[in-house]
């Protein structure tokens, strides 16, 4: 297909996902001890490891007429100093200053003309830290993969590793016929290639027809929960392109002895968290709570071994209902707990990746027309995403990282995300809001801080 690699239909679905106010990027903040370096060395130093991700000096190219989705091409006018950016905070450098400046740089759709990613160096943090914001649009990096990529900047000892500067000479744009050509001529064969990928996850052909028919029952699960509406609340709303961004830090430890106690996983833990967080949200705005489940998205990986370190999505979705009527944190844990057995155990997932297989078949036009229905759809109240950190120290440049807080994009009409991270026996919690119908968005974080701290009191 020449010198480009096409979008997958799930990197394409974020493109179409985003409009003016709803920003398809996700990020976040990592907090670095001191001091700082200076920002000349910093730059040079994304400068040489940017060789290690070649997407990064890469932008989009439409196909035309439509007929094929969109290409990464090398950007022959890229310029490092427009995507690696310099700030300082006003003094005192306190974390609200921080989380001000985070919520607005995330209120800035990425320039689809350009690489589609961002990196702010943050001075004037208190005890002569320094921070780095993070912006990357969705169709680039899934939340699970960006760990993989994250470690490009990061560095496993305080010395850094060592990287030989290589000149860089972008390959030429394709023309537009060499576009239209090639992806007509992928038309015709990508029945046959999805077609493959179906029968990758089917794997064994002796059980080739069982697990057809499993792969079809998921798929009808996922639908059935995706076209389900989920119930009405004020966590779902018009919002407009501004956020809010508020942090809250806690131990690994404390979620570990959680669940050993009283069950689950981790992840359960933080739900049941999230849960009591989301009570008190309704509750403070006069809300009734009595009966209601509310649905989250919560993010599952799809990505196989041999796709680890990949660039590109390779995510599906699982709807969780979090029962924001029981008052009882033990019980509330239990009833998480029950229902996420359930759902694992359901297919979703597996449905969701027979759905995005399938999607390589339909033209690009049908996939922007159903991604947006899917968008105006109440299919979920929020999201609620997780990811895995590594859980040992990283560095920068000899600087070790302390702290680090993911962001979630806002899809439309949804007001607040929460995003996880665990690094280092901590878990960063980053809770995203749009700032004019979730103006309480700090109460949301007072409300999970309290709801972890709750049950790790109830472990004896």
């Amino acid at each position: 297909m020449g010198r480009y690699e096409r979008l997958t239909v799930l990197d394409e679905l974020f493109l179409h996902l985003e409009g003016p106010d709803s920003h398809m990027h996700v990020g976040g903040t990592a907090i670095f001890e001191g001091p700082p370096p200076d920002y000349e060395g910093f730059l040079d130093n994304v400068r040489r490891r940017l060789q290690m991700v070649p997407r990064f000096r890469q932008k989009l190219m439409t196909v035309p007429l439509g007929v094929g989705r969109p290409v990464w091409v090398d950007d022959t006018h890229f310029n490092i100093e427009y995507h690696v950016r310099h700030t300082a905070l006003p003094a005192p450098g306190d974390r609200t200053k921080l989380n001000r400046l985070t919520a607005r740089i995330m209120s800035q759709q990425l320039d689809r003309d350009k690489p589609l990613w961002e990196i702010w160096f943050a001075e004037g943090l208190a005890d002569d830290r320094f921070a780095l914001i993070s912006k990357t649009h969705h169709c680039l990096v899934d939340g699970v993969s960006g760990a993989d990529i994250m470690s490009v900047l990061l560095d496993l000892t305080p010395e850094p590793q060592e990287i030989e500067f290589k000149h860089w000479m972008p390959e030429p744009e394709p023309t537009a016929d060499q576009l239209l050509l090639d992806a007509l001529r992928e038309r015709l064969t990508s029945p046959a290639e999805a077609l493959r990928t179906m029968q990758s996850m089917l794997m064994d052909p002796a059980k080739a027809p069982n697990r057809l028919i499993e792969a079809l029952k998921a798929l009808g699960e996922f639908v059935g929960g995706s076209l389900d509406f989920a119930p009405p609340s004020s966590l779902n709303q018009a919002i407009g392109p501004h956020r809010r961004f508020e942090t809250i830090i806690a131990g690994l430890e404390d979620f570990k002895r959680v669940k050993n106690h009283f069950g689950g996983t981790v992840n359960d833990v933080v739900l049941a968290a999230c849960t009591g967080g989301l009570r008190r949200l309704l509750i403070g705005r006069g809300e009734r709570v009595e009966g209601l489940d509310i649905r989250a998205m919560v993010p599952v990986s799809v990505r196989t071994d041999e796709r680890r370190g990949s660039l590109g999505n390779q995510v599906a979705s699982m709807w969780a209902p979090l029962p924001v009527w029981e008052t009882d944190p033990i019980r509330r844990l239990e009833v998480i707990t029950e229902r996420m057995d359930g759902l694992k155990s359901s297919g979703q997932a597996v449905g969701a990746q027979v759905l995005t297989s399938l999607g390589e078949w339909a033209p690009p036009t049908i996939v922007a027309q159903a991604s947006r229905l899917v968008a105006r759809q109440r299919a979920f109240n929020l999201v609620i995403t997780n990811v895995p950190g590594p859980q040992f120290p990283l560095y920068t440049m000899g600087r070790e990282m302390e702290e680090v807080y993911p962001v979630v994009p806002l899809a439309e009409n949804t007001t607040v995300g929460i995003a996880l991270l665990s690094y280092n026996g901590q878990i960063g919690f980053g809770i995203h809001g749009d700032y004019d119908t979730a103006p309480d968005v700090a109460v949301l974080a007072e409300g999970i801080e309290k709801s972890v701290a709750e049950l790790v009191s109830l472990v004896p």
